[in-house]
């Protein structure tokens, strides 16, 4: 039984990770575009999202201000993660809730010409959709990172990008493969541009 339970996952995984390439790249391609616009006029890329998405927003931070590619050093990308410092989390939501976690951050550190990565799988992610529609209000760019359901996230976009499954442990697996496409995209924009 159980390992019937992992190849039927790891199978539907594998297919879901082949459709991804069909129905994703060219949305992967803008966001790069978008984002090393963003950064060559002196922007960031925020991250948010729960859970899953919490931790895939930190890992994509950390690979745009370390870097993807480890055999072409280059200089830091400037990106963070809304998602990480617990004080202010415990604070604001103990205070006044925990939808306004992400918003909140977009009040205080976001500036028109950035970039909002909100990452939700179902969508639907309260805390992820007002993220958006505080972004919006500051003249911030959009993409948004979901699966099949775009759900309320999609009215707050310029971008959204939909993992082909909604499964959320496959519709994660997706994220981390687009991000690391895009962040490598990114990396090579930012290295044409410096030419």
């Amino acid at each position: 039984m159980t390992q019937k339970l992992i190849s039927e996952i790891m199978a539907r995984g594998a297919e879901v990770a082949n459709q991804l390439e069909k129905s994703c790249s060219g949305q992967a391609v803008q966001a790069a575009e978008m984002i090393a616009n963003s950064l060559k006029a002196g922007g960031k890329v925020m991250f948010c999202g729960n859970g899953g998405s919490a931790g895939d927003s930190q890992h994509l931070a950390a690979e745009f201000v370390a870097t993807l590619d480890h055999t072409k050093p280059r200089a830091g990308l400037a990106a963070l993660a809304l998602t990480t410092d617990s004080s202010f989390i415990t604070a604001y939501s103990n205070d006044f809730g925990f939808e306004g976690i992400f918003a909140r951050q977009i009040e205080a550190l976001g500036k028109a010409g950035d970039v909002l990565v909100a990452i939700s799988t179902s969508g639907n992610s309260k805390n992820v959709v007002l993220a958006a529609k505080a972004a919006v209000q500051k003249n911030i760019t959009v993409i948004g990172m979901t699966g099949n359901k775009q759900g309320a996230l999609h009215d707050s976009c310029d971008l959204v990008i939909s993992a082909p499954s909604d499964i959320t442990m496959h519709i994660q697996e997706c994220h981390i493969a687009l991000g690391h496409a895009i962040t490598a995209a990114v990396e090579i924009l930012m290295a044409k541009a410096q030419d």
